[in-house]
């Protein structure tokens, strides 16, 4: 190391934290928070490397006399928050950083400044981890030197994007997804809740889809339907049944039986033997609804003719007519008609196996696919989204291993459908299938990147699972802590800059980044429809007309 960049001795060592004492007082003018400093190791070919937390200049006593005022010198100390080491040399390989401290420095260890071309190389060695690096940015310390991810542990340990509104959140995930299609066999889903995705249908490997709205059909191009048979026992029973209603164990009991039957119906006609004698009521099997609504008609009105000829109520007759009512209302709202369509084309034994290759198959240019939200209403899509989830993570389970091909969920807006205090059962269902991703989904080649700009709202044992964090802007103190206690402990005050990040810049900390670093990201080739409006210029301008018989009109028929 060069003489120019000695700062000081270290003073004290605490494990992880050790105080520099700076002796010269015009090197505290090259000194600023979160620089990177290199210290001698008591290792041959080693160095220690830390990031500076705290800049302070305190009055010692020198002497206490009960005769004479005490003598007091001004000493300049920097604590540092160790974390790593630069190895000169590992077999052939040369200058390797590792997150690891095999010793922590001695008193009166040189503590040097990285700044220059030595930054550089610093910077450079660090962003060369892997053979294929996900490229995210540049460095606010080293501009040159590009911010590289290791992008398998990026996605194995499963991801957090957060960022206040207008931090340049969006663009961050715009970002990391283009440089994901010029990846030969992609496989992501993108759950975008608003359609300001739709301008990235344009990067290669992309295919843009569409939850059906009230007046889609299945033989529409792009658009994806949900059938209620797709959905689990516990997840219909969510979207049906009242838990208050005193007769819900009966409800509950004859939707039971029903489905297994009219699925058995079902794999008889089809001729599928194996699977007849292995299926549950959780097996995605076609029935039709209408045909369950009919039977809980004649259960609600039976009468039993066999101890008189005036004849009673059958066991279940007066007991079934409110939840039949919630089923009819629930089959005639439009609004769900990606649920509730009886179209004929949704009830192929084999049309299950097109869903899924539309949202698992990764060749013809779809790797990444795209799935617009923004026509499902707000009361069930944690229901929807957790099911498209559970789906994904049953097929990647049951796969055959060596065929399986890892797939990644990037959840926009997470804390509308992945909360951190659940309203309801269909809540409840929908935040199960994440939370077992985030827990098994590594096995089963599965990754998480969870995207909000609220993170104090999104469930926190999913968050405690992602291994990477990169954090944005943020104002609310709350969302602040959030992130704050996710952090390792030895970061000090690293995300205390989360109120004073730039616009497009990031805190990146954890498995994907040898170095928790502040990064400036990327700006995306092809930017999301998320730009903030400019109230003050657009009013400045004239303008003539309005959209608003449009928008009524869109209103009233529930589609654009």
């Amino acid at each position: 190391m060069k003489a120019e960049s000695l700062i000081g001795k270290v003073q004290s060592v605490d494990t992880g934290n050790v105080s520099i004492k700076v002796e010269q007082e015009e090197l505290l003018n090259n000194v600023q928070i979160n620089q990177i400093v290199q210290i001698r190791s008591t290792k041959t070919g080693e160095r220690i490397i830390g990031l500076i937390s705290k800049i302070m200049r305190k009055a010692v006593a020198d002497k206490i006399d009960e005769d004479s005022d005490p003598d007091f010198t001004i000493e300049n100390v920097v604590k540092i928050n160790l974390v790593g080491t630069l190895i000169q040399k590992i077999g052939t390989e040369k200058n390797i950083f590792k997150r690891t401290l095999n010793t922590v420095p001695s008193i009166n260890a040189d503590c040097f400044l990285l700044q220059g071309n030595e930054l550089s190389n610093f910077m450079n060695i660090i962003s060369s981890n892997s053979e294929n690096p996900l490229k995210i940015g540049k460095y606010t310390i080293a501009e040159e030197s590009d911010a590289n991810l290791d992008g398998n542990k990026f996605f194995q340990r499963h991801a957090v994007i957060v960022g206040g509104t207008g931090s340049g959140k969006s663009w961050t995930v715009a970002n990391i997804l283009e440089k994901a299609t010029k990846l030969k066999s992609i496989n992501s889903v993108v759950f975008d809740l608003h359609g300001e995705y739709k301008p990235l249908a344009k990067l290669e490997n992309t295919t843009l889809l569409k939850i059906a709205g009230p007046s889609d059909s299945p033989k529409d191009e792009n658009v994806m339907f949900l059938p209620y048979w797709l959905l689990s026992y516990e997840e219909i029973e969510s979207m049906l049944l009242d838990r208050s209603d005193s007769n819900a164990p009966n409800q509950s009991r004859a939707l039971f039986d029903l489905i297994i039957k009219y699925k058995k119906e079902k794999l008889v006609k089809e001729n599928q033997q194996e699977i007849l004698n292995n299926f549950t009521v959780e097996s995605p099997i076609p029935y039709k609804i209408s045909d369950v609504l009919t039977e809980l008609e004649e259960l609600d009105s039976a009468r039993d003719f066999s101890a008189s000829k005036t004849g009673r109520d059958g066991p279940l007759a007066k007991k079934l007519t409110r939840f039949i009512q919630r089923l009819q209302s629930k089959q005639s709202d439009k609004r769900l008609n990606f649920i509730f369509n009886s179209e004929e084309e949704l009830l192929q034994y084999d049309w299950f196996i097109s869903l899924v290759k539309s949202l698992l198959d990764f060749g013809n240019d779809k790797g990444l696919k795209i799935i617009d939200f923004s026509e499902v209403p707000s009361d069930i899509l944690p229901l929807i989204t957790g099911l498209i989830s559970r789906l994904i993570f049953s097929i990647q389970q049951w796969m055959e291993e060596d065929k399986r091909h890892p797939v990644a969920l990037f959840c926009d807006e997470a804390h509308l459908y992945i909360p951190a205090n659940t309203k309801g059962s269909i809540e409840e269902k929908g935040l199960q299938s994440f939370e077992r991703i985030a827990k098994e989904g590594r096995k089963y080649g599965i990754s998480l990147v969870v995207i909000s700009q609220r993170p104090s709202d999104v469930n926190k044992t999913i968050l405690s699972q992602c291994g990477n964090f990169v954090a944005m802007r943020l104002t609310n103190p709350d969302d602040q802590n959030v992130i704050k206690r996710l952090f390792p402990d030895n970061l000090g005050g690293f995300s205390d800059m989360l109120p004073i990040l730039d616009i497009g810049e990031a805190l990146i900390v954890g498995d994907a980044s040898l170095l928790p670093s502040r990064v400036i990201i990327d700006k995306p080739t092809i930017q999301p429809d998320s730009a903030t409006v400019n109230f003050w210029d657009e009013w400045n301008k004239k303008k003539i007309g309005s959209g608003i018989e449009q928008a009524v009109k869109s209103l009233r028929k529930q589609q654009k």
